[in-house]
């Protein structure tokens, strides 16, 4: 059975850490998933110098010595198997493999009965000595049984599993704050965010609203603050400003928009199944960006190059296209933010403007 369900697995993955750098690049300059990129790409070559006298020293064949397999060897135990408590790579377990992932939120658990219904994940290793996996719904025949791994961010998702979701409930987008928001009161900088619905989260809020109070009158508000209250209409409104101003800086300074985007998202889409390559990306508009593609892979589409692309050039092209789709959703949270708070400012000022 193992070796029927190994001979199996992808012979390439998606995760971050196999990106290469026009992939990196593809997530443009938003600090938080560069780093991210590079710091998964970077700990892994570490971890394959240091493993390599060992893996020779063992006598591993020399394909197996090579980075690519350390790579695949890598993101198959990243991707692929779940969680035991006494071993931090995990195990594989092949029924487990067959579910694609569900995003946990409050309302995942229909039947009021099933045990510890607190639980993130659907499944665990248990005392009856075996992997227990749970539905969280009453599922029909013929229907896609869906997994919950745990809560995971969109770039967590691409970093450990190599995809992400169009709507993710687990999204945190973050945006650029001055050092003296993130040092006021006590909320951890990873609570600061901005939810996919483009609202900004409790603590991000609370920590906008005791920043933009005058010093002089902190303490006497911080309780008022910390239990979620509204400060003043003229506090709130400074602070929904900021967050437009900071949000439409962030889109600015971005190469492009967001329907440059989706519109490229579609174009990549259709390469991935074209068989008349070289004519559709003329006809498409993406030709300067699909040439700095080629040329990156240093590949060049001849009058003949009228199929699909090759095979390392479509694996390469499907970690673009979650590259471009990561930032696309990115750049959506960011304008429904703008429009959240643009339009909580035009409610304050009618309600200023009663007063």
């Amino acid at each position: 059975m193992w070796y029927t369900y190994l001979s199996q697995l992808p012979s390439y993955y998606t995760i971050l850490a196999a990106f290469n750098d026009f992939e990196v690049e593809a997530l443009q300059q938003v600090d938080d998933a560069i780093w991210v990129a590079q710091k998964a790409n970077s700990a892994i070559k570490s971890d394959w110098e240091d493993a390599t006298p060992l893996m020779k020293e063992l006598e591993f064949k020399p394909k197996l010595l090579m980075f690519k397999s350390w790579l695949w060897a890598f993101a198959t135990v990243s991707s692929r198997t779940l969680h035991i408590a006494w071993d931090e790579a995990g195990c594989l377990c092949p029924v487990g493999d067959l579910f694609n992932y569900a995003a946990p939120d409050d309302t995942s658990f229909e039947e009021e009965n099933i045990a510890e219904v607190e639980r993130l994940t659907d499944g665990g290793y248990e005392d009856c000595n075996g992997y227990c996996l749970y539905a969280r719904t009453n599922y029909k025949k013929g229907e896609q049984v869906l997994l919950g791994y745990g809560t995971y961010t969109n770039l967590e998702l691409l970093e450990h599993y190599g995809f992400l979701l169009s709507e993710n409930p687990n999204e945190k987008t973050f945006i650029q704050l001055d050092v003296d928001i993130c040092s006021t009161g006590a909320w951890p900088k990873d609570s600061l965010y901005i939810h996919p619905n483009g609202h900004p989260s409790f603590a991000l809020l609370c920590a906008l609203r005791l920043w933009a109070t005058p010093a002089n009158h902190k303490k006497a508000v911080s309780h008022q603050i910390y239990s979620g209250s509204m400060l003043s209409t003229e506090n709130e409104m400074e602070i929904m400003k900021w967050l437009i101003n900071k949000c439409e800086g962030a889109l600015q300074q971005l190469p492009t928009t967001v329907e440059f985007d989706e519109s490229l998202l579609i174009f990549l889409c259709k390469i991935q199944s074209s068989t008349n390559c070289k004519t559709d990306v003329k006809q498409s508009g993406f030709e300067q960006e699909f040439a700095a593609f080629l040329r990156f892979h240093r590949f060049e589409l001849d009058c003949s190059d009228n199929g699909q692309l090759p095979a390392r050039l479509l694996r390469s092209l499907e970690r673009w296209k979650l590259a471009v789709q990561w930032r696309f959703n990115y750049k959506k949270t960011l304008k429904k933010c703008v429009s959240y708070c643009e339009s909580l400012v035009h409610e304050l000022a009618l309600h200023l403007n009663q007063q």
